[in-house]
């Protein structure tokens, strides 16, 4: 799994205006059906909040950053393209002809599409290994997480005292 979610990246697809919510809806749809939830991963319409003025009173209203556009984290392949490109309500993917062209990291971030964050049974004060990098086999205390950067801080046991170090998740087993 951790292989496929690697070579997914994010794809933008043109769609009637007014219509994301129910591409999006129906691409979910189409995926659970299939099961090609592996492949086809995530469909997201990018919003932000807009404080309007009506009548003398502030409300707040969810509106489209990009009218027209759904953004879908993909792999893409013969049937995944199809899935998505024959949807009712696509016109299209975003690139030149009919072959889509992924979104570079900086773009992806730009467009406020937020990466789910990872998850993890890890707490603070648990107990945990060391699996890699310059303190392997070392045993530590698990101080923080840190979801966001995807790192953890630890207290390693060194030199008969307790030493706090930054690590990736992936370098940590639970004991």
């Amino acid at each position: 799994m951790t292989d496929m979610s690697e070579k997914a990246k994010w794809y933008v697809v043109h769609t009637y205006s007014g219509h994301e919510k129910k591409v999006q809806a129906n691409i979910e749809k189409l995926v659970e059906n299939r099961g090609m939830q592996d492949v086809i991963q995530e469909v997201t319409v990018p919003t932000e909040e807009v404080v309007e003025v009506k009548n003398g009173k502030k409300k707040v209203k969810e509106k489209k950053k990009f009218p027209g556009y759904v953004m879908v984290k993909m792999i893409i392949t013969d049937e995944s393209w199809y899935l998505v490109r024959n949807t009712r309500g696509v016109t299209g993917f975003v690139g030149p002809g009919s072959k889509p062209i992924p979104l570079s990291d900086d773009e992806v971030r730009n467009m406020g599409v937020q990466e789910a964050l990872p998850q993890t049974d890890l707490t603070a004060g648990d107990s945990v290994k060391v699996t890699s990098g310059p303190f392997e086999d070392f045993m530590g205390t698990v101080d923080n997480i840190n979801l966001e950067k995807r790192k953890l801080k630890v207290f390693v046991s060194m030199f008969g005292r307790e030493t706090l170090v930054e690590l990736d998740f992936e370098q940590v087993e639970k004991l």
